[in-house]
């Protein structure tokens, strides 16, 4: 009777941790979904540097031209004040 007894609480045990380990692997797997999937939409939403550089680049483009032509309007404005 003692062993029967014995047997049923160590099975009882046993099937415990093999249902822990199989919820825990279950949510590890979970995760590392979860966690790929934030990669992605990290590396997708956020801009790379090379491009954050050719928008600069552009934008100074822009402000050079623009710097130009207000130049070559002082120039002309101060030729024909004199």
């Amino acid at each position: 009777m003692e062993m029967m007894l014995w047997n049923t609480i160590l099975s009882l045990f046993t099937g415990l941790l093999i249902w822990l380990a199989k919820t825990m692997w279950d949510e590890m797997q979970r995760v590392q979904i979860l966690l790929n999937r934030t990669r992605e939409e990290i590396a997708r939403d956020n801009v790379t540097q090379a491009e954050i550089d050719k928008i600069v680049s552009h934008i100074d483009n822009r402000f050079d031209k623009l710097n130009d032509k207000l130049d070559a309007y002082i120039k002309e404005s101060r030729s024909a004040l004199n």
